[in-house]
């Protein structure tokens, strides 16, 4: 089903690496240049929730589980492409990319302000390696539907889908199983350098689709546009866990799916009982509006907002009014003051009111006083 504010999809690819620009020696290099959790202001959000409880699984090129930042948050997953012989246990990657994902979802970094820090970093990954080269044309569409599968079978609460692949009727069946078992699915609108379209799993509805925005929080150039595009979020010069112990830094729609991956766990997290799709309304309606008013291709409902995300007096989806009371470019303490303010003085207006009309009595008389007066002396002359 199409949810109550678009229907979503999900699709992505591509992480380049790119190079590191120096940083101040007095500060935690790699936490420096996470810009995206200062632009999301996660230091708040993570005030509501940090992903407790939640699981998400990362189908992937696998992922490392022995990164200082994120060890004891890598569960035991599954290899897709050992074709289901045992080996491998997603917990190894060959390419750094699912390594990356799992960082921006769920890095606990290391001590105060040290390594990586994901925007869920309570929550729980589970790895699956279905890719040996996310970014390429290598996927298979057949490996992905298989991958979503196993996911279910685990009962995962999200899904971070941060592959792309041309159409497929096994992942539009494997995506409408994940939507049956309750799973918000979560994947790119797709990079420029391989696609024109919104590529599957992001163009297949039901899935929550990703834009990404650069350091403005504008549009990204290398972010496909389209009508299945739900939300926006950071995906230029993303820095996050890398294979080996290391970092990189990417740009694509691949880093936006995984930041929002990690936004829907806080979500799932501090709302357990939400639907996913009630997950899904929850981060659009809140979304930061950008572009033209309301939902348009680039940004779909807007940037995503965390802190609102978490905090703001959201409706049911399929209300006649589903966005939330308050305002995505506010805070909720602003608008809770604001709406303790007192408002027009009703009584002063009653007491006005009444005065006026002791007035028009008083006056009426007086005149009613005069014509009879007037009117006795024409009688008696």
């Amino acid at each position: 089903m199409r949810l109550a504010r678009i229907g979503v999809a999900v699709a992505l690819c591509a992480a380049a690496t790119l190079s590191v620009q120096p940083v101040p020696a007095h500060a935690d290099a790699t936490r420096d240049r996470q810009w995206h959790l200062r632009f999301l202001n996660v230091a708040e959000a993570q005030k509501h929730s940090q992903g407790q409880g939640v699981t998400v699984a990362v189908i992937d090129s696998g992922v490392d589980a022995s990164h200082a930042d994120l060890r004891g948050n890598v569960l035991r997953g599954t290899d897709i492409l050992a074709s289901g012989n045992g080996k491998g246990a997603g917990i190894r990657d060959v390419n750094g990319h699912g390594t990356a994902m799992a960082g921006l979802i769920a890095a606990h970094g290391r001590g105060t302000n040290v390594g990586a820090l994901g925007i869920a970093p309570k929550a729980k990954i589970l790895p699956i390696f279905a890719a040996t080269e996310p970014e390429s044309d290598k996927v298979s569409p057949d490996e992905i539907a298989r991958a979503i599968d196993y996911a279910v079978s685990q009962k995962v609460d999200v899904i971070n889908l941060s592959v792309g692949v041309f159409r497929s009727q096994s992942i539009r069946d494997a995506v409408r199983r994940a939507q049956t078992a309750d799973i918000v699915l979560v994947g790119g609108a797709g990079n420029t350098t391989r696609f024109t379209f919104v590529p599957y799993p992001g163009g297949v509805e039901g899935v929550l689709t990703v834009a990404a925005t650069d350091r403005s929080g504008n549009h990204a150039s290398i972010s496909v546009a389209g009508p299945e595009v739900d939300l926006a979020a950071p995906g230029v010069d993303i820095t996050s866990t890398d294979k080996g112990g290391g970092y990189r830094t990417g740009t694509g729609t691949s880093d936006a799916t995984a930041i929002v991956a990690g936004a829907a766990a806080l979500v799932r997290s501090r709302y357990p009982d939400l639907s996913a799709d009630e997950v899904i309304h929850r981060l659009t309606a809140t979304a930061t509006d950008k572009g033209p008013p309301g939902r348009d291709d680039q940004y779909g409902y807007g940037v995503l907002n965390l802190v609102a995300a978490l905090t703001a007096d959201v409706p049911p989806a399929g209300q006649a009014s589903a966005s939330p009371s308050v305002s995505p470019s506010a805070s909720p303490s602003r608008t809770a003051a604001a709406a303790a303010e007192p408002g027009p003085d009703r009584s002063s207006d009653s007491s006005t009111t009444v005065l006026a009309l002791v007035i028009l009595v008083v006056l009426a008389a007086a005149g009613g006083a005069a014509w009879w007066y007037a009117a006795r002396r024409r009688r008696a002359s």
